[in-house]
């Protein structure tokens, strides 16, 4: 006779009702195998989520850095806490996982569209406060997301214990191996395949959707007959309703996003495009209507007035040897239109980060309107790199100009670009009584202009700080105002002209005078700047920037 409470031989199917065991429709090797799968599946989505809402809070809210700590450290905080409330779910662990996948699916899969139509629709500001919907959606999904994360561990832990019973830490190993390698995985997957071939509302959705269907395959068809029939069949309802609703998203994502776009930057847009570097976006330039280019959400040219920014931070360099020059950051095209302006120009390098910006002033009608077609003059030579890599291949004393027209500096991508090591190395490229110039910002920022400016001392030149009036627009330069307000608008430009020796601040004679500038209101401009000084700040370094605020 058979003792029903007698253990099953080793590598038999688990008999249905045995104490401690899930009754698996495979041998419970196979079983294993199928939940660390399902957990290397789960992990490579949760990670994307996180991505994904790093990227999007990046882009809409601006300091990439800021976004990245506050995503994560409040997810893993919440998935903390999801461990601890997923404790009283363990006897029913696979529903409780069922419909922990599911939730994750959803709210996931949502949450760049949701946090993409808060800062569309509310312009960004609740209650006055700059940037205060985006921020705290940003937060609310970073705690519902790492919530249900951490809730998934303690679960599977349970599962896979059921399937069969081994020694704690040799179960916790198999569990966090299999979870590392999925989230390498999705986070490899992230930037090289989901944001260039889907972008981000089409990523997060399809992610969702993969999120589902392993999270309900595993329970449904692993633990079926660990469940009642009719627990089977609101799981399966739920996660086809999740499924849907993804699906449906995923159908409207192209309608939404222009809609979007058109509620971000009005209904005057020409051309939008993701690219490998940001995304971009051309408004006006036709019927007369000024033209406007957007990087990341954020108006860099404003065709009504950008000859005052442009024109302020190249005509002051370009007084004296200018033979030889080298702009980094002109991607569209005008600082070079001024400095060729200048008929002692023989060779002129623009170093541009993003080729497609350069594509569209050779090519937008518009934009190379007002870039006055500079790129086909046979002078200029055009390089898409890193003005950091760029000018550490540089030779010594090479040009007798370098104009940085650069973002706005700030705690991220671009602090490298306004650090001690940066300006070292553009004075290394310098010629013999040649000239730096740099935009640092709005003055009204104090403490960041006269950082810069400081910093530039630093690395062994002197300086000449001035600003100009920005008049409350919100043209080239910076900080750049994102459209629907989440930074606060221009009223000043700040620029820094440096050398071995101290320049002076004049007009070349021998160019054609600016529309906006002339002698006496440099000599104001440095006079305005001299008086909101702020002396004794030490310099940024790449190890320790100094731009935050």
């Amino acid at each position: 006779m058979i003792d029903p409470h007698a253990p099953a031989p080793p590598g038999a199917p688990p008999r249905r009702g045995e104490p401690g065991r899930a009754p698996l429709p495979v041998r419970p090797g196979t079983g294993r195998f199928l939940v660390l799968a399902g957990v290397f599946v789960c992990a490579a989505c949760g990670l994307v989520y996180e991505l994904e809402l790093v990227a999007l809070a990046s882009y809409l809210i601006g300091d990439s850095v800021t976004q990245a700590s506050v995503v994560l450290s409040v997810m893993v905080f919440a998935m903390g806490i999801g461990s601890l409330a997923a404790k009283r779910l363990r006897c029913r662990a696979a529903v409780g996982f069922g419909a922990v996948e599911a939730a994750l699916a959803l709210v996931g899969g949502l949450s760049a569209m949701a946090l993409y139509a808060v800062f569309a629709w509310s312009g960004g500001d609740w209650a006055g406060v700059p940037a205060a919907g985006p921020r705290c959606l940003l937060v609310a999904f970073s705690l519902a997301i790492g919530l249900l994360i951490g809730a998934e561990v303690p679960l599977l832990m349970e599962l896979i214990q059921r399937i069969r019973r081994q020694e704690a830490g040799g179960a916790v190993a198999d569990l966090f191996a299999a979870d590392y390698v999925g989230a390498l995985v999705g986070g490899l997957a992230f930037p090289f395949l989901l944001l260039p071939l889907l972008g981000q509302l089409e990523g997060a959705l399809l992610t969702g959707a993969v999120n589902a269907v392993a999270g309900a395959a595993l329970v449904l068809g692993l633990f079926r007959r660990d469940l009642p029939t009719r627990t089977r069949h609101v799981l399966l309802a739920v996660n086809v309703t999740v499924l849907g609703v993804l699906a449906l998203a995923a159908l409207l994502a192209g309608d939404f996003e222009r809609a979007a776009r058109h509620a971000v930057y009005g209904a005057d847009v020409r051309v939008a495009l993701h690219t490998g570097v940001q995304e971009v976006v051309l408004t006006g330039g036709e019927h007369g209507r000024p033209l406007g280019l957007f990087l990341d959400g954020r108006l860099r040219v404003s065709g009504s007035d950008e000859y005052r920014y442009h024109e302020a931070l190249v005509h002051p360099a370009m007084s004296g040897p200018h033979a030889r020059v080298l702009v980094l950051g002109d991607g569209d095209g005008l600082v070079a239109r001024e400095v060729l302006r200048h008929p002692g120009v023989r060779r002129l390098d623009v170093v541009a980060p993003d080729p497609e910006v350069v594509r569209l002033a050779r090519r937008d009608p518009a934009l190379s309107r007002l870039n006055a077609h500079a790129y086909e003059d046979p002078r200029v030579r055009v390089l898409t790199d890193d003005a950091f890599r760029r000018l550490r291949e540089v030779p010594a004393r090479l040009y007798d100009v370098v104009i940085a027209d650069l973002p706005a500096p700030g705690i991220g991508d671009s602090t490298k670009l306004y650090s001690q090591e940066f300006y070292g190395l553009a004075r290394r490229a310098l010629a013999e009584g040649g000239r730096l110039a740099v935009h640092g910002g709005q003055v009204t920022r104090r403490r960041v202009f006269w950082t810069v400016e400081a910093t530039i001392r630093s690395a062994g030149l002197r300086t000449v700080p001035y600003r100009v009036d920005g008049r409350g627009a919100c043209s080239a330069g910076g900080p750049e105002r994102t459209v629907r307000g989440i930074h606060p608008e221009v009223t000043d430009w700040g620029f820094v002209l440096a050398g071995r020796t101290r320049p002076a601040l004049r007009l070349d004679p021998a160019a054609p005078p600016p529309r906006s500038l002339t002698r006496e209101s440099l000599a104001a401009d440095r006079r305005a700047a001299a008086r909101t000084r702020l002396p004794g700040l030490p310099p940024s370094t790449l190890v320790h920037p100094r731009y935050a605020g």
